[in-house]
């Protein structure tokens, strides 16, 4: 597509732009969910090939954070994508651009020290990211020159749009109990939010499934089940509306957070304050880098 759009003169600057647009959308709602399928695997091979997919966006660090960091502190003050309570996307988005590379690195540097190594150790899947990355702009550019490489910058950027709008759904004003000292209750299904609608799930093969996939995070998607009222909490939506929402920020409040406050009575009774949870202020979870 690069080659061709940047050697004809076909498409003005605005369709070109419009077009990797949806490229980016396309990447984001599709190549990132199947990205993220593949990094859960424990076949090389397979986790290989999300690190492609994940290097055609520009964010290859995703796989570090997500595995190392997101699933292990879900709903606690170390995850930069649990969405804070009454947090827009508008701000959501930024910090996370912000922190997310930054835990994914502390994350692996606290990695290799157990292991008495530095970062600078082969081992350090940076190495890979980084170099998976440079190919994925040195064949932009060869495909194209600099408007080649501008083009491919920006559906990366819509990409990794559409991805933080999906994180900032799943997990929107869900946090685990702190139980003091540092510690917080295990991960549970009511952790995340689940959508059971049919036809967003066969799109994103089963993502909005996230309750169990948080609860058992290699089962394969075909395997992940859904979760009732009873135990998770439910998107009114599924994801394709609700990200749409996400970018309206009073249309999200008024629809969301009532539903976060149902969801504390239903789970959490017993907590009145809620005022270190929404800002976040906790402590960190022991053992956290």
């Amino acid at each position: 597509t690069i080659w061709w759009v940047t050697h004809h003169d076909t498409l003005s600057l605005w369709e070109r732009i419009v077009l990797f647009f949806g490229l980016g959308v396309i990447s984001g709602s599709i190549g990132i969910t199947y990205a993220h399928e593949l990094m859960h695997q424990k076949n090389r091979l397979e986790r290989w090939l999300g690190d492609l997919l994940l290097a055609t966006v520009l964010y290859s660090h995703f796989r570090t954070e997500h595995l190392l960091v997101h699933h292990r502190y879900v709903g606690t003050p170390r995850d930069a994508v649990t969405a804070r309570y009454n947090e827009g996307f508008h701000r959501f988005f930024p910090r996370v651009l912000r922190e997310g590379p930054v835990s994914a690195w502390r994350a692996e540097r606290q990695m290799l020290a157990r292991a008495d190594r530095t970062m600078w150790h082969p081992s350090n899947p940076f190495w890979r990211y980084a170099t998976l990355q440079a190919l994925a702009l040195a064949a932009a550019y060869a495909a194209g020159g600099w408007a080649g490489l501008a083009l491919f910058c920006w559906q990366a950027l819509v990409a990794v749009w559409q991805l933080e709008l999906v994180n900032y759904v799943e997990h929107y004003g869900l946090t685990r109990e702190h139980l003091g000292d540092g510690r917080y209750e295990p991960v549970r299904p009511h952790h995340s939010w689940n959508a059971d609608h049919a036809a967003s799930n066969w799109m994103l093969i089963n993502l909005q499934r996230h309750s169990d996939h948080h609860c058992r995070p290699d089962r394969r998607f075909p395997l992940l089940q859904t979760y009732g009222p009873g135990d998770a909490p439910q998107l009114p939506l599924g994801y394709p509306a609700m990200t749409a929402l996400a970018m309206i920020p009073p249309l999200w409040r008024r629809r969301m957070n009532p539903r976060v406050r149902a969801w504390r009575r239903a789970f959490y009774p017993g907590i009145s304050d809620w005022s270190d949870y929404n800002r976040g202020r906790l402590p960190m979870p022991r053992g956290a880098s």
